[in-house]
């Protein structure tokens, strides 16, 4: 009894939290394609497009962070180990980009504050 309504209750959080990651990264790459139209048409900068880029990253972040949320409420309520072992393997994936995104985020910001101007 308690599982079904743990279940009832779960599945549709997940696709809720599934369609908000789906909208974060739409809405991020819009916002990017935007921004990188109009960078090219006035000729920005190097230095201008890394930081739409950086932008981006962000983006991908919050929806990497959400997806992770999703895929381990699914682990949580899952009865199969072939089932939590695979969710696992994503979420592991998923860690990995995310923190190698973050890295990379930390290794631009240092760059640009460090070449910035005074």
């Amino acid at each position: 009894m308690a599982r079904e309504w743990l279940s009832a209750i779960t599945e549709p959080a997940i696709v809720i939290i599934d369609a908000i990651a789906f909208l974060v990264i739409v809405a991020g790459t819009l916002q990017v394609i935007g921004r990188l139209v109009g960078a090219e048409l006035k000729g920005a900068s190097n230095h201008d497009k890394r930081e739409i880029g950086l932008a981006y990253a962000r983006w991908l972040i919050v929806a990497l962070t959400f997806q992770l949320a999703a895929d381990i409420i699914e682990t949580s309520i899952s009865t199969s180990w072939e089932a939590i072992g695979r969710l696992g393997a994503i979420a592991v994936i998923r860690t990995f980009l995310n923190y190698f995104l973050e890295r990379d985020l930390a290794e631009l910001s240092d760059g640009a504050d460090v070449h910035a101007p005074p």
